[in-house]
């Protein structure tokens, strides 16, 4: 008998075999030109071609968040424009903090229930009723998913803080970006856990010099470095899509976590 569950398998397959673009859908630690701000920064999703065998479609958006880049009507554009076949990274994270008193756009509901929302004031006096970090990713990649694309969960990468010879904790999005993977059974890929090994294994002094303006935007070396640390993550994952990976992407540094 043909069951639901192979025809997931031969699915699987056959959009790994018919693939055609990679979308990036994130924030400026991904986006062109970094911090969008004329400095030497640029976002990791500008490198990640030269590491695969597929053309990459870099729609990040510097200042976005999970809620904003769904209120701005960019998820909206990018589940037009993909088509069966094709795979997304998803990665945000940096922007979704509270933002206190007054709303600023980004923030989300704290916590990770999908069914959560907080009554939020704006700048003019008027509330709004926002959701998670979690409703907001999940709804773009189930979206993503009627398509036919095939999503990828990324955590967010960190900060350039360090606690002695590691980099400091991180936010609590991180753990959101694979609880959201883990409940819609989508590849999780933990770009924040990835580039802490290679930063780490570089050393704090070497990795200072990645951020020329702050300690979130990278330099071009910098993203270069996040960029291969996704490769490294996607490479140790089950996606299909590590099959795509060329020879510059298998030899990139680090091993599986």
């Amino acid at each position: 008998m043909f069951t639901l569950t192979a025809a997931a398998i031969v699915f699987s397959m056959i959009s790994s075999i018919f693939a055609q673009t990679v979308w990036l859908a994130g924030d400026s630690t991904m986006a062109a030109g970094g911090d969008g701000a004329g400095t030497n920064t640029d976002g990791w999703g500008q490198y990640l071609s030269q590491y695969l065998n597929l053309p990459v479609t870099n729609k990040a958006v510097a200042g976005t968040s999970a809620r904003s880049f769904t209120s701005l009507g960019l998820f909206a554009s990018l589940i037009d424009d993909v088509e069966s076949g094709d795979y997304v990274v998803i990665e945000f994270g940096h922007n979704d903090g509270s933002a206190g008193a007054v709303d600023n756009g980004d923030e989300d509901a704290v916590g990770d229930a999908y069914n959560l929302t907080a009554t939020v004031t704006e700048a003019d006096g008027s509330t709004e009723v926002i959701h998670t970090f979690n409703f907001y990713i999940t709804n773009a990649a189930l979206s993503l998913t009627a398509k036919g694309a095939i999503p990828i969960i990324s955590s967010q990468t960190p900060d350039n803080i360090w606690d002695g010879n590691v980099l400091a904790a991180p936010s609590r999005f991180v753990p959101y970006a694979q609880e959201v993977a883990g409940n819609n059974s989508l590849v999780y890929i933990d770009h924040y856990d990835y580039v802490a090994q290679a930063y780490e294994a570089l050393g704090e002094t070497t990795v200072d010099t990645f951020y020329p303006v702050d300690h979130l935007h990278t330099s071009p070396t910098g993203a270069n470095v996040v960029a291969e640390a996704f490769v490294r993550g996607l490479l140790c994952s089950e996606s299909p899509l590590k099959n795509f990976v060329n020879s510059a992407g298998e030899a990139v540094p680090n091993g599986c976590l």
